[in-house]
């Protein structure tokens, strides 16, 4: 059977045996769009040199410079072609030594040429599926940059871009947040960004009690205390090599801060009831909805605990001070929470969008992710959303504003200028609430008004209103 690749590759053959040479070389080249032969290592570089190849099919036994020994230079290097060994001389060592240092197959001579074939294709398809899979994290990385973060304000991109710069080290990092506002989403996105091998544990200080605190985190010997039926490894034991997650931390008893901060300093745990201590590899991360200074100088929350966590403190803002991301955090939850829920996502119009981003979200992204589930449940944003006792939410006669339209022939420039006023009326003239629910900071804003302040004087039958 006349057997066809799915793409046509570039491939080069490298064996010293004319015959094997010339059989593969007539049997693929209708296959492929380049294929070039070699009878030894130095030729095969030249050529490698000249030319990019998808796929190298190498004898192991060449003269001068083995295949095996070839492959693991080229690895050493940063090369990672996929390689096809074959060979007349086969032991199971050697087997073993080219699939460890990154041969994709390996054939034993004599062979049939469906083999080859074979070995080829599945080459192929692992390359695609490879560059498939790199480029759907790159769209996913696109839309949502950092773990499921969403947002393009400027306070999020400034949190994307130390996230980036800290995940790789291993310094003990402090979030600060309003309840709600991601602070563990900010932690996990740390995680996976870490390349850490281990686990990402997440501990709430608040919802354990002081009493059991300390061997949910280190872990107890059988006897250790009236309960303990068993030894039992801690948290800090189950995130080995990976991320500790000290969610409110500022409600952690003082007599378990001072373990804490010995842990941070010496790397080690002692499980309670055990006599000896047991190094750790992990990552700490806290988090607080509190000022911690604040806490520090009532004496509720030790100096040099709160020094050894302060290495870096990442700022996580509340929802209302980057209501610019509200549009997509709202479009995001709709899709996500749709399929879960077995209902279609519910788009909304710009008048839904405007009371979504006047209202001031005491509970943050978690409550605008509530809200939006239960406008998926009910097929529409509830009446009685983001309307309850806040003087921010817009009334009706701030919502008629935002229902005229603009004439289908204005220009951009006139629409962004007219929706600002408008914006500006309906905030009785206070810049700071109205650049707070154009998403933009009043500076911005201020220069606009500024630019076409200049431009009614120059143009004295525009007439432009900026109390």
């Amino acid at each position: 059977m006349d057997q066809v690749l799915d793409i046509a590759p570039a491939v080069l053959i490298v064996d010293d045996e004319p015959g094997m040479r010339n059989f593969l070389q007539r049997a693929l080249t209708p296959k492929c769009a380049l294929l070039e032969v070699a009878d030894s290592v130095e030729l095969a570089e030249k050529l490698r040199q000249r030319y990019h190849f998808d796929l190298m099919i190498i004898d192991i036994r060449l003269p001068g410079f083995s295949g095996l020994e070839w492959l693991q230079q080229l690895r050493e290097q940063g090369t990672h072609t996929d390689v096809i060994f074959m060979t007349a001389y086969a032991d199971l060592e050697t087997a073993i030594t080219a699939l460890r240092i990154g041969a994709a197959d390996f054939i034993l001579k004599p062979f049939r040429l469906e083999q080859m074939l074979t070995a080829i294709d599945r080459c192929l398809a692992q390359q695609r599926m490879e560059r498939d899979n790199f480029l759907l994290r790159r769209q996913v990385q696109k839309a949502f940059p950092m773990n499921g973060m969403v947002g393009k304000s400027t306070a999020i991109s400034e949190i994307y871009e130390t996230i980036m710069r800290v995940a790789p080290t291993s310094t003990t990092i402090l979030i600060e947040g309003e309840t709600g506002s991601g602070k563990e989403l900010v932690a996990r996105a740390i995680h996976k960004m870490s390349k850490r091998s281990g686990a990402f544990v997440p501990i709430n200080c608040g919802s354990i009690s002081p009493e059991l605190l300390e061997s949910e985190l280190f872990g107890h010997l059988k006897g250790a205390f009236t309960g303990a039926h068993s030894t039992r490894e801690g948290l800090f034991s189950y995130a080995r090599d990976g991320t500790v997650f000290l969610d409110e931390i500022s409600e952690m008893p003082l007599s378990m801060q001072t373990k804490l901060l010995r842990v941070l300093e010496q790397r080690l745990i002692r499980p309670v009831g055990a006599d000896r201590e047991i190094p750790i590899n992990v990552r700490v991360i806290a988090a607080t909805n509190r000022k911690l200074t604040e806490d520090v100088e009532t004496g509720k929350f030790r100096r040099d605990l709160f020094y050894r966590l302060n290495v870096l403190t990442i700022r996580v803002p509340a929802l209302r001070d980057r209501s610019e991301d509200i549009p997509e955090l709202a479009e995001y939850f709709s899709r996500s929470m749709a399929a879960d829920l077995g209902v279609p996502p519910i788009p909304m119009n710009h008048n839904e969008i405007v009371r979504l981003q006047a209202y001031h979200w005491p509970g943050n992204v978690r409550e605008l992710k509530n809200v939006i589930e239960r406008s998926l449940l009910l097929g529409e944003l509830p009446s009685e959303c983001c309307a309850e006792g806040h003087e921010s939410t817009p009334t009706c006669d701030d919502l008629a504003l935002y229902s005229q339209g603009y004439p289908i022939q204005w220009k951009l420039e006139e629409v962004e200028k007219h929706h600002i006023l408008r914006v500006l009326e309906a905030a009785d003239g206070n810049k700071s609430e109205a650049a707070r629910r154009l998403g933009i900071s009043r500076k911005t804003l201020e220069r606009k008004l500024a630019l076409w302040k200049r431009q009614q004087a120059s143009s004295p039958q525009e007439q432009v209103t900026t109390s």
